[in-house]
């Protein structure tokens, strides 16, 4: 079976266990796909947690969930040194932030102390401790989640850690015939009485198989005119002025060429995943607000006319010219 094959297993199965959440299941797997993290909006009880549980448990690989609260600290997620005095030194006990898929639960209710935690093993897949620097888990996905009810008591996230997330998205409610296959789902489930709301794959995806797919998405055919279409549409983002006055106006920071990198990466995952060996223009609008919403920062006068980060960058993909 390729690749391909078994990643579309893996997204298969997350499906039937997470019902009316396709989006997420697919956005979860272009991150992986990407090797990059997800943050994800939602209100409570929509299938965020049993969605990358279920995913890692797909996976080759081990799986932790953290509850972020106000009390918690950064040795809490990274560990800390213990003296040993049999051995008369000190010696790093790995934390939490050690696994390779971690569920980083309602991340704005942390400190921002505790939030920058997070920053060097995201982006540089590593943590340094004193002199010293721990390398993370391969794979090493975060999937981290926001509460849009009860604001009161959160911290929120600053740009630059918004910036370390490949894809940034909101999900709903199910429509009506998913959540009634979710009763039926569960009250079948409980029934037979498992310990887990979604069953084990039979065969897990191994680590080898999850390199050669994110090889493969490398190596897709990226038209010229395409790839200067990605560098046109984030540099637009920083100076629209030229193709919109008023777009312009909408706008007081654009996205940083981690949000080229990051629209270049999904756009090829999601073509890949469609079965294709080439990126298409459908490809990058199809990622594109999710890879470029948090990284654009509206303007005061466009939040008081109440024009989000999703509208302009509805606008940039209507006003950057196609090749």
């Amino acid at each position: 079976m390729s690749s391909l094959d078994e990643i579309r297993r893996l997204q298969s199965h997350v499906n039937q266990s997470i019902l009316g959440q396709e989006r997420l299941v697919e956005r979860l797997i272009i991150a992986l796909l990407a090797d990059g993290h997800l943050l994800v909006e939602g209100v409570p009880g929509v299938g965020k947690t049993s969605a990358i549980k279920t995913l890692a448990g797909g996976l080759e690989g081990d799986f932790h969930r953290i509850q972020f609260t106000p009390d918690l600290l950064p040795a809490d997620l990274i560990g800390t040194e213990v003296f040993k005095p049999q051995e008369g030194r000190f010696l790093f006990q790995h934390g939490p932030l050690f696994h390779n898929f971690l569920l980083a639960d309602e991340i704005n209710r942390a400190p921002a102390k505790v939030q920058s935690a997070l920053l060097e093993a995201m982006a540089e897949r590593q943590v340094t401790v004193g002199h010293t620097s721990y390398p993370m888990a391969t794979p090493f996905l975060v999937m981290a989640t926001q509460n849009p009810i009860e604001q009161e008591g959160t911290y929120p996230l600053p740009e630059a850690q918004r910036d370390r997330f490949l894809l940034y998205i909101r999900i709903g409610y199910p429509d009506k015939q998913a959540e009634r296959e979710i009763l039926r789902l569960v009250r079948g489930e409980m029934r037979e009485r498992r310990r887990q709301l979604a069953p084990e794959m039979e065969r897990r995806i191994s680590k080898e198989t999850l390199l050669d797919a994110r090889r493969a998405t490398l190596d897709l055919h990226l038209a010229p005119e395409l790839e200067q279409y990605l560098v046109d549409l984030v540099t637009a983002s920083r100076d629209p002025a030229p193709l919109d006055e008023e777009l312009a106006g909408w706008i007081r920071l654009g996205a940083s060429p981690r949000g080229t990198i990051a629209l270049d990466l999904a756009s090829r995952a999601h073509a890949w995943l469609a079965g294709r060996d080439y990126v298409s223009p459908a490809d990058i609008h199809a990622v594109a607000p999710d890879v470029l919403c948090h990284r654009i920062l509206p303007s005061y006068e466009a939040e008081a006319d109440g024009i989000d980060s999703g509208r302009i960058v509805e606008r940039l993909l209507h006003v950057v010219a196609l090749p």
